[in-house]
């Protein structure tokens, strides 16, 4: 068993390291000063330096060939030892430097750039970035797919061809439910001032109902609320508005599904090759249940509005139509406020666009054009201006190509969960109403957190539903929930 123990632990160091990487990421976004960016952008580099060195070790292919799993465990080890290796082989060190130093540069200057509602000054690094990942998405791909490489970095086994004919059969009843909807009478929005103190007390609260341990975590302040971290410590963000409190409170619901899913993987599983979220996803699952079926759920909701009430004072909305304030749905441009029934339409504009773009059918300064064009004949709007349009995401001027899906992916097997989870604790509605998401929160945690990478994604959600991987529950829900709020 020494091959098995040597590559044990050789690995344990390169996670750790990578644990390092991530946590400069989170200090970039949080509490770098700007003037920092471009000395952390070499240093992002030197470190992907070494970790690429470590991942492509000739040691590494050695060990995996002379390597018995003894258990499950091990098995899983081996499994995603070997295709991280396997990808890391086939890009160049030099490659992989230079993507990390200039999507770390590139962030601050996307920033800047969509702060000035300027497309035309970032362009060029945009271009910069698409041209290094087609780069790499060639060599790993080695004449197949280039679109299928860069998926497979964020949802293992799953193509383009299979995700496009998900999106082809969820689309009709998407557009069929919205259109419906467009005729019913919605409420207004909140009103009134929510100030930021008030607000982040109230998120760092309903974070801890929804089961964020803060002593192996932190909540701070970002321009894009995002989870960071596994293990012992795993951070979030949310973004504040003092006119619109929902935004900053479902941000921070959302990312405590990401960082519970984290924090509740077995601790014997911390810093191996399987221990933290085994795709993105099946990690956009957890935060999406968390944030819809059970926090936009009419029984939470009221819950919540005596919290709110709590801390702002007497609310524009009484607490029985709640529910309808915050499920409202209306046509936006900014995907992350979207309501449950646009949201996906939104992914399937960027996965398209992804597509094209990796396919050669669109260039990057094509790439605003058919954004509006495309956005306009989905969602019957224009395009205002650039920050509600082409540069409203981060994830492209990091270089996160392939990664949109997910989130489709992720409301998918939310709704497979939530199925099973309502078949095996009947009466959760009771406790969500007053304020008590435990039930579902123990379930979510005994069929699917805990295991962290021990399965495939799909053997992940189909092992912790009972049932096979299908878009029906989740239509089925929308259709459901929208229908009896509405009465359409």
């Amino acid at each position: 068993m020494a091959a098995l123990d040597d590559l044990l632990s050789f690995n344990h160091t390169t996670e750790a390291l990578g644990q390092v990487m991530g946590r400069l990421g989170w200090d970039q976004e949080t509490m770098m000063p700007p003037g920092a960016a471009e000395q952390r952008g070499a240093e992002i580099a030197a470190l992907e330096g070494v970790l690429h060195a470590r991942r492509t070790d000739p040691r590494v292919g050695e060990w995996l060939a002379a390597a018995e799993a003894r258990t499950d465990v091990d098995r899983a080890q081996l499994r995603e030892i070997a295709r991280a290796h396997a990808r890391a082989v086939k890009v160049p060190a030099e490659l992989a430097a230079e993507l990390a130093r200039l999507t770390s540069l590139s962030q601050g200057l996307w920033a800047k750039a969509r702060a000035n509602q300027d497309v035309a000054a970032f362009l060029p690094t945009l271009k910069h970035v698409v041209a290094l990942k087609r780069e790499e998405a060639a060599a790993i791909a080695e004449g197949g797919d280039l679109y299928d490489a860069m998926i497979a970095d964020y949802e293992p086994g799953t193509t383009a061809a299979e995700i496009g004919a998900l999106f082809d059969r969820m689309r009709p009843r998407l557009v069929a439910l919205r259109d419906r909807l467009a005729g019913a009478q919605m409420p207004p929005s909140l009103a009134g001032h929510f100030p930021k103190p008030l607000q982040l007390k109230l998120s760092h609260e309903i974070a801890a109902t929804f089961g964020y341990d803060f002593d192996h975590g932190r909540l701070d302040l970002a321009v894009h609320p995002f989870s960071s971290g596994s293990g012992a410590d795993v951070r979030i963000t949310t973004r504040v508005d003092e006119a619109e409190p929902l935004g900053c409170l479902y941000s921070t619901i959302h990312e405590v599904g990401h960082a519970t899913y984290e924090q509740n993987i077995a601790p014997e599983f911390r810093l191996t090759a399987f221990g933290q979220g085994v795709s993105m996803g099946v990690h956009e699952s957890q935060s999406r249940i968390y944030e819809n079926q059970l926090a936009r759920s009419a029984p939470f909701t009221r819950y919540l509005h005596g919290r709110m009430v709590e801390h702002f004072g007497p609310l524009t909305a009484h607490a029985e139509d709640f529910a309808r304030v915050i499920n409202r749905v209306q046509t936006g441009y900014i995907r992350t406020e979207a309501d449950e029934v646009h949201y996906n339409l939104h992914i399937m504009l960027r996965f398209d666009l992804e597509r094209q773009l990796f396919g050669g059918q669109l260039e990057v300064e094509d790439l605003e054009e058919a954004w509006n064009t495309r956005f306009a004949a989905d969602f019957g709007m224009a395009v205002d201006k650039p920050s509600n349009g082409l540069l409203q995401d981060v994830h492209w001027p990091v270089g996160l190509f392939g990664y949109f899906p997910t989130y489709a992916l992720g409301n998918v097997y939310a709704g497979c969960l939530d199925a099973a989870l309502r078949r095996d604790v009947p009466d959760l509605d009771v406790a969500l109403e007053v304020g008590d998401p435990a039930p579902a929160l123990a379930w979510l945690r005994e069929n699917l957190q805990r295991h962290g990478g021990l399965r495939t994604p799909r053997e992940t959600i189909e092992h912790a539903s009972g049932i096979e991987i299908s878009e029906a529950p989740l239509l089925d829900y929308l259709d459901a929930k929208y229908g009896g709020l509405f009465g359409v």
